[in-house]
């Protein structure tokens, strides 16, 4: 069943155009798609060449606003498909007046027509869907397809960050990573009960936690390159 479009949609996402991109119709078939790059001119949004970091599936944007006030001189793209979602975001960001946030509307595959090769210093993979069904796998942001994406979008030295809920899903992010020529370093098998600082919390986050859940964290580099953090 699909989410009702929120009241007044078009109206409240024209109010936030300073701090969105919303792409024209695209061809759905991404893999013809990207090879019409159509590249966000990102220094020119921002006016400055401050480093960029990238959430993919941002939902209220609880995490990007957070994060964008904790670090003005980084230049964060926060990325979400749900229109209904992603204007809730929009909102919270424009409500703290924030500058150094750019969200935009897509779906992930999408992602190398909309942004440079290397162009990205971290990629933040926060509670994305496990799709826990076998015949889902290749909807998961850490299935090889996705990886090779990050690959291209990542800057020499460059990192993955992903928290999640879901043991079974975490389980299979460290095998693709693995598998695909990436490092884990950090890893966190219960974030809150560790000593990791500057974690800042996800609504979905603060939800499975008041529940006892774990928070499973890890951090994934390119093992291929020659220069690693």
């Amino acid at each position: 069943m699909r989410d009702r479009k929120k009241k007044h949609l078009r109206e409240r996402l024209e109010k936030c155009a300073s701090l969105l991109y919303i792409p024209a119709p695209e061809d759905l078939n991404f893999e013809t798609s990207v090879l019409q790059p159509e590249y966000i001119d990102t220094a020119a949004f921002f006016g400055n060449d401050h480093p960029l970091r990238l959430e993919i599936g941002c939902g209220k944007g609880k995490f990007i606003c957070e994060a964008a006030k904790r670090e003005p001189d980084v230049n964060f793209i926060a990325v979400e498909k749900v229109a209904n979602v992603l204007v809730m975001a929009c909102e919270a960001a424009k409500r703290e007046n924030l500058h150094n946030v750019l969200f935009v509307k897509c779906d992930a595959h999408m992602l190398p027509k909309y942004l440079k090769k290397n162009s990205i210093e971290r990629i933040y993979l926060n509670f994305s869907c496990p799709y826990p069904k076998n015949r889902d796998t290749n909807k998961r942001l850490t299935y090889p397809a996705f990886l090779r994406i990050y690959r291209d979008l990542l800057a020499p030295g460059g990192e993955i960050h992903q928290k999640t809920d879901n043991m079974g899903f975490f389980a299979f992010s460290i095998e693709q990573f693995s598998q695909n020529g990436y490092m884990l370093k950090n890893v966190s098998l219960d974030l809150h009960h560790s000593n990791f600082e500057g974690n800042i919390v996800t609504e979905y986050e603060k939800r499975f936690s008041d529940l006892g859940q774990p928070i499973y964290r890890l951090e994934a580099y390119d093992g291929t390159s020659e220069k690693t953090p």
